[in-house]
């Protein structure tokens, strides 16, 4: 079904750019103060209505309607994990770097994941035992360690502990910014080679996109060497993690 996701993640993005080209942003903020737009809405809807039409049916985590009780969904093995618009500050600061992301979560991993920026029309698909690619091509991690490491951080989210985390690796290193999942689809096609995270994320916010670097033949682990899993627990916060 992995033309028919990135279908649906193409109709979202085409929801989402009506209202980036426009000047009707209708910025709120949500309960963890985090911007809500009305891009992120018309993109859920979208979504949303699209994965319901497929011949398959899961159930559906959205950012968006993520209010779902724990003792149901901990007992879902398969279901589709979508954040509508990852990176809501950098869509208010238009700067392009913000994604749609649409993962499918098999008993806590992500075996499927597709990661569509509409502003820069790249399109990263990965799927467990089928390999990644952006826009049709193939991509993988990069195979040799430079002497200058590539670390990718965030647009939005420098933290004081990643700079810490940066000094002690004792190699010379340059950064790379970005915003939203392209900084981890940036390690899966070989632009950057770490992405520390050391700070707060949601599940939603990696799941697609750590699908698409598996498939790369990379790697993203909790910092005490642990795959990152999905639904293990009440909480939707990820721990800090390294995509390498």
């Amino acid at each position: 079904m992995l033309d028919e996701l990135q279908q649906i993640a193409r109709d979202a993005g085409a929801a989402i750019m009506e209202i980036y080209n426009s000047d009707e942003f209708d910025v709120q903020l949500k309960g963890d103060d985090s911007p809500l737009t009305k891009a992120d809405l018309a993109a859920h809807r979208v979504i949303c209505d699209g994965l319901s039409k497929l011949a398959v049916q899961y159930p559906i985590i959205s950012e968006e309607s993520a209010d779902i009780d724990w003792e149901l969904r901990k007992h879902w093995h398969r279901y589709w994990l979508v954040d509508p618009l990852d990176g809501t500050k950098e869509f208010i600061k238009r700067n392009g770097e913000f994604t749609v992301n649409i993962a499918l979560i098999e008993k806590g991993e992500p075996v499927c994941g597709v990661v569509y920026a509409p502003v820069l029309d790249a399109m990263y698909v990965g799927q467990r035992d089928k390999g990644a690619f952006l826009n049709g091509q193939p991509i993988q991690v990069e195979q040799q360690t430079p002497e200058t490491l590539r670390i990718v951080g965030s647009r939005s989210h420098a933290s004081q502990e990643t700079t810490d985390w940066l000094e002690q690796l004792g190699k010379p290193y340059e950064m790379v910014p970005m915003g939203s999942s392209l900084k981890i689809c940036l390690v899966a096609e070989g632009k950057a080679d770490i992405y520390p995270r050391l700070g707060p994320t949601s599940e939603w916010d990696t799941a697609a996109a750590h699908a698409v670097l598996n498939a790369a033949g990379g790697s993203l682990k909790t910092t005490d060497g642990k795959a990152l899993r999905y639904n293990q627990k009440e909480s939707f916060l990820n721990p800090y993690f390294i995509a390498e």
